[in-house]
């Protein structure tokens, strides 16, 4: 029976058509068709390489070139008719190819295999996609030096255990979501380049026959190196996976930072206030204002992370080279990577419009006795061990919970009944403003180094 026949490109072997499930089963052009511009990238690179190397003539390789172009227009105009029967895009792009101009499109799979030409079109397609992610990093971490520098003098309870620790500047707290964030636009950066590795050349498994010229498709495509190994250059999703996991710690730090949202936002804390447009009401309770975009991004980054455990799952069984396993491959990286640049589009828009309450925040880092610590430090000054402070200090606070005093509010004659160590040049220390500004080193919170931080960072953003 012919391939026509069977409406495959490979059906010259077989004596029947594939069952009709099985050709839906199968398919994966209902999802990869999304890497149509990167498919139509690497095969004008292609047949240009194949005329180069002797194998198109000028004639033959304008053909292909032009019939893609057109197609491309086809395609973002609505106007192109995806065949399921062709499995993937790759095959219902070269079919209409071969519609347009005849039988010079069936030679431009000459010297390559769909197990080269996806895993290239993967790349192509993810490179884009860390792109457009980096820029999104960029806009947030942007948004949140902005807000640093203007709330550098706000004072917030800092936590451990979510219990109130040290007076925090809003600014600092900020920062420390600038930093991972810078981070995680670190580990993009580099997983750009295992991603940026070119293995089209790698046809089936073992290379080609034909007079092909890799580096003339490397460099067209604008990879960085060549795949020194066909085998692995058609088989491995590593660099995928190393994606997922670096997109999986960005979702991490996201949650993180939405969950310090939601809990900023409810009445219990009340700390800042979100915009409405970033927020949903209730159906049945008239005064809610819902902080939904923080929540669902926290919810989000359950996808990510099962896109990372799937891919690993994918590939840990497979033995070499190419299995039709990696056709799960794509679902849970397109996920991922549209998660990702989604969530970090929604930060990048929200944060600069977030709205602290300066004088909720500067209340709530009065009570918990947040300089508690700062009092330890000022009898160390005086020569007392640390340790005896920390006890001393204890039973300061264990006085001021009976009393419902904060250390600051004690008189001179209420802290000297725990040491006689204690003067009255001991209240510089214990106002907030105080313990805030004592902390004046790199990294620390005091205004003046938070305000140095925002130098460095927009330096950092302004070298990418």
């Amino acid at each position: 029976m012919s391939a026509e026949k069977t409406n495959q490109s490979w059906g010259g072997r077989f004596s029947e058509p594939v069952d009709a499930f099985v050709a839906r089963f199968t398919a994966s052009v209902d999802f990869d068709k999304r890497l149509y511009r990167h498919d139509i990238m690497g095969s004008i690179a292609h047949a240009t390489m194949l005329e180069q190397a002797g194998v198109l003539s000028i004639a033959e390789r304008d053909a292909i070139i032009d019939g893609l172009t057109q197609i491309q227009a086809e395609i973002e105009a609505g106007q192109f008719d995806w065949r399921v029967d062709l499995e993937d895009v790759h095959m219902n792009i070269e079919a209409r190819l071969t519609d347009r101009i005849g039988i010079t499109g069936k030679k431009l799979h000459t010297g390559r295999s769909r197990n080269d030409q996806v895993a290239t079109d993967i790349r192509l397609w993810l490179r884009d996609e860390i792109d457009a992610i980096l820029a999104e990093i960029t806009r947030l971490q942007q948004g949140l030096l902005a807000q640093a520098e203007q709330h550098a003098e706000v004072i917030m309870p800092g936590f451990t255990h979510l219990q109130t620790a040290q007076p925090v500047s809003f600014g600092h707290h900020l920062l420390a979501w600038f930093e991972m964030l810078s981070r995680d636009h670190e580990r993009l950066v580099d997983c750009r380049k295992r991603v940026n590795r070119m293995p089209l050349g790698s046809a089936a498994l073992a290379g080609t026959t034909y007079p092909i010229q890799r580096e003339i498709t490397c460099r067209l495509l604008g990879f960085e190196a060549i795949g020194g190994n066909s085998l692995d250059g058609v088989s491995d999703r590593d660099f995928a996976i190393e994606f997922c996991a670096a997109a999986s710690l960005a979702m991490m730090h996201l949650s993180r930072f939405s969950e310090e949202l939601v809990l900023w936002t409810s009445a219990q804390f009340n700390f800042i206030e979100l915009p409405d447009r970033f927020c949903t009401g209730s159906s049945i309770m008239p005064q809610k204002k819902n902080p939904d975009v923080p929540e669902l991004v926290r919810g989000k980054s359950g996808r990510v992370f099962g896109a990372l455990t799937g891919l690993l799952t994918l590939m840990k069984g497979q033995p070499l080279a190419y299995n039709k396993d990696n056709q799960e491959d794509k679902e849970p990286l397109f996920d991922a990577a549209d998660t990702l640049r989604d969530s970090l589009r929604a930060f990048a828009d929200m944060v600069p419009a977030i709205r602290p309450r300066v004088e909720v925040m500067r209340e709530a880092a009065r009570r918990g006795f947040s300089t508690a610590t700062d009092l330890a430090d000022y009898l160390v000054r005086k020569g007392l061990p640390f340790r005896d402070c920390h006890e001393i200090v204890g039973h300061a606070v264990k006085y001021g919970v009976q009393s419902g005093k904060d250390l600051a509010e004690m008189s001179l004659d209420e802290l000297r009944q725990f040491s006689d160590q204690i003067t009255d040049d001991v209240f510089a220390v214990l106002t907030l403003e105080g313990s805030v500004n004592a902390r004046n080193h790199i990294g620390g919170t005091a205004p003046a180094q938070v305000r140095a931080a925002v130098a460095r960072g927009k330096a950092l953003l302004a070298a990418r």
